[in-house]
């Protein structure tokens, strides 16, 4: 009698153990994407973004802190700050310690700002290891300022690719990727996958659907708006901003509010939207006639699809009908 009695009670408690199990099982998202970025994407929804560290900021305290984020992605500024891997490399195993995240994912995706300037491909060719640097550390994607030429932007990209990739190569120019293969294990442990999968994963997205990395250009002064139209056609790019303040001191503008820099800001962002690039501007101008989501609505419908800040991160996930977890 004791024995059945003790088989049953075994039985009742390995069945709620099961059911427990299952229960956590169901509500844990599970992730198309490493890249937390790219899967919204891919649905329709606008991304928004919190940052950037830098400096002293970057530590693996500061990473397992921010694993929590509200954030879609974390901008990680290393253009105007020191140029510190060290730092970058701790933090991201700090948002790694802290994971997985609200969403599944094994950590927030990141995409550095880089101190090369875009300015010509000799620049970009000379300065690629610092691509190589960053990537190494396991962030999910790169913004290139101040992007000037084609040139430049191609150099970017196969800077960033393995030589084994196809998607892409003879287009408009581009060449086989320059990435070497050291830094991938190290890349690997920080997005959770055996250095093997890093190796196929670790390409540009959208031009390889299966890839978990966004290239993105900031068209930021009269020299690269020049060449615009050339600039958003390079494959690889997926993502970018105009940055207002700098062209209005390109362009000497008394202020990024001037008709005229608006009107820059407004050709960026068509001929962007022509190749299809999402692009920063959810929400730009803090409210038409005062009114914040009303801006937001409409920045979305125009076709933006970025944006920063969490209130602006709040209403436009509202807006869009965004199914949480964020």
């Amino acid at each position: 009698m004791k024995n059945s009695v003790k088989f049953a009670y075994c039985l009742a408690a390995s069945a709620c153990l099961f059911f427990w199990i299952a229960t956590i099982s169901a509500q844990t998202p599970k992730p198309k994407h490493i890249n937390r970025a790219i899967e919204l994407l891919e649905q329709g929804q606008p991304i928004y973004y919190t940052g950037s560290h830098s400096g002293t900021n970057g530590t693996f305290e500061q990473g397992k802190e921010d694993a929590a984020t509200w954030a879609d992605y974390i901008s990680y500024d290393m253009e105007a700050a020191p140029y510190d891997i060290a730092g970058l490399t701790a933090y991201m195993k700090g948002l790694a310690a802290a994971g997985p995240t609200r969403t599944g994912h094994h950590t927030p995706a990141v995409i550095v700002n880089v101190p090369v300037r875009g300015t010509d491909e000799a620049t970009v060719r000379a300065n690629s290891w610092m691509f190589e640097q960053v990537l190494a550390a396991g962030v999910h994607g790169i913004l290139l300022c101040h992007a000037t030429t084609a040139g430049a932007v191609r150099a970017f990209v196969e800077a960033v690719r393995y030589p084994n990739r196809e998607q892409g190569v003879g287009q408009n120019g581009l060449q086989d990727g320059v990435r070497g293969a050291h830094g991938a294990d190290t890349a690997a442990k920080i997005w959770g996958i055996s250095t093997a999968d890093y190796l196929k994963k670790a390409d540009v997205w959208p031009l390889n659907p299966n890839g978990e990395l966004m290239l993105g250009v900031k068209i930021e002064d009269k020299y690269g708006y020049a060449h615009m139209e050339e600039i958003v056609r390079v494959p690889g790019i997926s993502f970018g901003e105009g940055g207002p303040g700098d062209m209005a001191l390109s362009f000497g503008f008394a202020s990024q509010t001037d008709a005229r820099a608006k009107e820059v800001q407004d050709n960026i962002f068509h001929a962007a939207k022509g190749q299809h690039l999402y692009w920063l501007g959810v929400g730009a101008g803090g409210g038409r006639g005062g009114n914040l989501e009303a801006a937001i609505e409409s920045t979305i419908k125009e076709g933006h699809m970025i944006g920063s800040g969490e209130e602006i991160a709040a209403a436009g996930r509202k807006f869009t009908k965004r199914p949480p977890p964020y």
